[in-house]
């Protein structure tokens, strides 16, 4: 009897982050759907969470950007294709995928790429290592911008791009799902007041996530007196960021905001995060290839305050499930907060219920897993 088809993910690592969520998550469908997965990948704290989709990982060092090291994880995935008995190679980063494109074309297999990100190209140089994602035979776009930005980048025809949303998992984030003990437990580690207003900014803690925005906005409100009762949580990891992370902290002080806001590190249960919260900023300078918080938290029926470009325009609907305001705009992030606050409770419900709604019916991991499958499918028949 032959076994089934072993489809292979190649990811630098699996620490956190929405190109991660979606490696498990496709890994798990890939096992549900009576395929074989494996996962190459230099590993993470997510790995205890992809080895209980009964899917197999290889350790290689596909993290690092050294010429040396991708070609020599070229030879080793090559190897692996053919010890394993691959199908399909699927690359979810620049510097392994130079390594898995070499790898199919040795192998004759089909490779697919997926553009979790917008890589910018200052130079020649930076184009040509950008260029790997779309040199597979199929091109996973996130959102439509991303696609967008794939056939304003690199020139490619629309017909060449498959544009597969990130999906939701709408049973974990499921504001029914979570017991009021979950939501008490968060808003304790914050330590927050029962009748605090929370305002949470989720985003690793890096320059481009706008947490010196937020911060400016916060500081603004502060100034007119509008955030009294109101806490803000920036839950994030650093991820060997110190420096920046000081500089946060700096800036929370020299604004006066040492009893407002919070910097919470890394939050496990985020669907409890989100319901421990009132309201959801994205504050992101750089346009989100897809935009996982504002998805996530809609789905939790949390109103959003994104910046107004990137996938946040597909998945807010402005001024119906939450407000768009201009990337690195502090005035207008105050602006916004202070409307979402005026609101009340039962203006940041409904709109949270509008989002709701949008996300289960456009953004929703059954979806993606399914496009994602079939699209396995499609190429394992040619």
């Amino acid at each position: 009897m032959a076994k089934p088809p072993t489809i292979l993910q190649v990811i630098p690592a699996l620490d956190a982050g929405g190109a991660e969520r979606t490696t498990i998550d496709i890994a798990r469908a890939i096992v549900k759907e009576g395929l074989r997965s494996l996962v190459a990948t230099s590993g993470g704290r997510m790995e205890p969470l992809l080895t209980t989709t009964g899917s197999e990982i290889a350790h290689l060092r596909v993290n690092s950007k050294t010429p040396q090291t991708i070609f020599a994880n070229a030879l080793r995935l090559a190897r692996l294709i053919r010890t394993k008995n691959i199908s399909l190679i699927h690359a979810r980063s620049r510097a392994p995928a130079w390594s898995a494109w070499y790898a199919a074309r040795a192998t004759e297999i089909p490779f697919v790429t997926t553009y979790h990100g917008i890589y910018n190209a200052s130079n020649w140089l930076k184009r040509l290592y950008n260029s790997v994602m779309v040199q597979s035979d199929a091109i996973i776009a996130n959102s439509e911008w991303t696609a967008a930005h794939i056939m304003r980048e690199h020139g490619v025809p629309r017909e060449r791009i498959k544009t597969i949303p990130r999906g939701v998992d709408l049973e974990e984030f499921d504001p029914a799902s979570v017991p009021p003990e979950r939501i008490a437990e968060v808003r304790s580690r914050w330590q927050v007041g029962r009748d605090d207003l929370i305002i949470l900014l989720p985003g690793r803690l890096t320059r481009w996530k706008g947490q010196l925005v937020f911060i400016e906005a916060l500081a603004q409100l502060a100034r007119e007196g509008f955030l009294a009762g109101v806490r803000a949580v920036l839950a994030g990891d650093v991820q060997g960021r110190d420096e920046y992370a000081t500089e946060i902290e700096a800036a929370i002080a020299h604004s006066g905001l040492t009893h407002v806001v919070s910097i919470a590190g890394h939050v496990t249960d985020m669907a409890a995060g989100y319901l421990a919260s009132d309201i959801v900023v994205s504050a992101s300078t750089d346009p989100e290839a897809f935009g996982r918080v504002a998805a996530e938290a809609g789905a939790m029926g949390r109103p959003v305050i994104a910046t107004d470009h990137g996938g946040a325009r597909e998945t807010v609907i402005a001024n119906e499930s939450g407000l768009l305001v201009p990337p690195g705009d502090a005035a207008a992030l105050a602006r916004a907060i202070q409307q979402m606050i005026a609101i009340g409770e039962a203006g940041r419900t409904d709109m949270g219920e509008r989002g709701r709604r949008h996300v289960r019916e456009r953004f929703s991991l059954e979806r993606m897993c399914a496009d994602t499958l079939a699209l396995y499918r499609a190429l394992l028949a040619n």
